[in-house]
């Protein structure tokens, strides 16, 4: 038998809560910016990693205490 592919997508942040910020241009929900949310199912996992770090930061820098420590 011959083995299966590995299918490793990476999960989109998306939560519903879709209602970008005019001032910074991120979605509210998953800090996303449009460019970033249209893109998203076109792009490899590579690139959706590179997405939620930049996400990651965001957040971090908006909100201090949501840093890893």
């Amino acid at each position: 038998m011959k083995p299966q592919p590995e299918f490793t997508s990476v999960a989109s942040p998306c939560i519903n809560v879709c209602k970008m910020d005019g001032e910074t241009g991120w979605c509210q929900g998953c800090w996303r910016t449009l460019a970033e949310i249209a893109a998203w199912s076109g792009t490899d996992d590579a690139e959706k990693r590179r997405i939620l770090a930049a996400v990651e930061e965001r957040r971090a820098d908006q909100d201090p205490a949501t840093r890893a420590a």
